[in-house]
């Protein structure tokens, strides 16, 4: 995943601070990040989902609205009307420069932001909102008691999330006028709603009224145990995964071609968390699985351990392989089981081991069939297992080939 620094021009001519996550393969399509109120594109959710969303070959550009973090500009005066014109402005950045936005993802209110934004961007076949709120005024609570100020006196300073910032009149007026519901009911794209039911900064019942409100294809996912923030790495792995998945239907992604002389593609590895072990293992946009470590070795056991993987090949294998010869039998197989465990031992202890090592690689499999099989059937399709394609690569000499890129 490559991170690329860009700056475009906002709904009221200043320079927004801008960063596209670009995937280091194919770009399968591109997609807009907006994040919530008063954050910033830098913030962890942001930055892990749109990271993960690269990582599975989707570029994403999220920025910093009109006022907020990098971005030039008053917040106070650009108000949620200013979010969905600088939500159009960089969609059209992207179409200048051969990136048309096919996908938007937005947080908290850059979610309310890109449910209003979404009809004026002819491009955008697919719309993901987390934790966002049906009404944009639902913001003006954090305000407390600074909101009489503001009326009674024209602006006032307020503190959110340890910043201060200056609210203006205009603001709560331009806030309070927004009114989502005709945007969201001529909205052609798709919709997920994603929302943490025990979100106590936007209640879950904004995403049923979100919902009730779209037309179909539209989705519902609960992301339970997260918080409003999704400050969790683990929540926001789960969101970036479900926000994939969901959208390769309306986004029709292809699969980039595989090189020459690899037939299945490849297997592309990438670091998702350089502090620990977490893997990102994708093989094209269709298939994508985590590789970890236990905890005990330093991991965070989202994934499966290199060794598991290996084990899986071989059991995957294993069944499909006895499935195949049962079928073209016509034998009354009606289900395969493989357990496969692995483990070092001994040389010694391994009567069918070669080679002069203290200790060999053990893969014990123990399979189990299920139908009306006679003991000749059974016998027969044990010894078929041995003839899996991956058994047979596992006992036969192995060369890998290292070069660096």
């Amino acid at each position: 995943m490559q991170e690329q620094k860009i700056t475009f021009t906002g709904h009221a001519g200043d320079t927004l601070a801008a960063r596209f996550d670009r995937p280091q393969g194919q770009m399968l399509a591109t997609a807009l990040f907006a994040h919530c109120f008063t954050c910033s594109k830098d913030i962890a959710a942001a930055r892990r989902i749109s990271q993960r969303l690269a990582r599975m070959g989707i570029g994403v550009l999220r920025f910093d609205f009109t006022g907020l973090g990098h971005s030039d500009g008053e917040f106070a005066n650009a108000g949620f009307s200013g979010n969905v014109a600088d939500l159009i402005q960089a969609a059209r950045y992207l179409e200048e420069n051969e990136r048309t936005p096919a996908l938007l993802v937005g947080h908290s209110l850059g979610g309310a932001a890109v449910l209003r934004a979404a009809a004026d961007i002819p491009s955008v076949k697919a719309v993901a909102t987390i934790g966002a709120p049906f009404d944009p005024a639902h913001v003006i609570h954090n305000f407390g008691p600074a909101i009489e100020e503001i009326r009674e006196k024209g602006a006032a300073e307020v503190t959110l999330g340890g910043r201060g910032f200056r609210i203006t009149r205009s603001f709560l007026d331009d806030v309070d006028k927004a009114q989502l519901e005709p945007a969201i009911r001529r909205m052609k794209a798709a919709l997920l709603v994603m929302h943490a039911p025990l979100d106590t900064v936007v209640g879950v019942e904004n995403a049923a009224d979100i919902f009730r409100a779209a037309r179909h294809p539209k989705s519902f996912v609960s992301l339970d145990g997260a918080d409003h923030l999704i400050s969790r790495p683990e929540d926001a792995e789960y969101v970036a995964d479900v926000i994939a998945t969901w959208a390769r239907r309306y986004l029709h992604l292809q699969p980039p071609a595989p090189p020459p002389g690899a037939p299945e593609g490849v297997v592309r590895v990438r670091e998702a968390d350089p502090k620990g072990f977490l893997q990102d293992v994708n093989v094209g946009p269709r298939h994508h699985v985590l590789a970890d470590e236990p905890v005990a070795y330093g991991g965070t056991d989202q994934g499966l351990s290199p060794y598991q993987f290996l084990s899986a090949g071989l059991g995957a294998c294993t069944s499909m392989t006895i499935r195949m010869y049962a079928r073209r039998k016509k034998w009354p197989l009606e289900h395969v089981e493989v357990d496969v465990t692995h483990d070092k031992v001994h040389a010694q202890d391994c009567e069918t081991c070669e080679g002069n090592g203290t200790k060999v690689d053990l893969f014990t499999r123990v399979i189990r069939l299920q139908g009306q099989l006679d003991e000749a059937q059974r016998k027969r399709l044990l010894e078929i297992a041995d003839r899996c394609p991956v058994h047979r690569t596992l006992h036969s000499e192995i060369r890998v080939e290292t070069r660096l890129e």
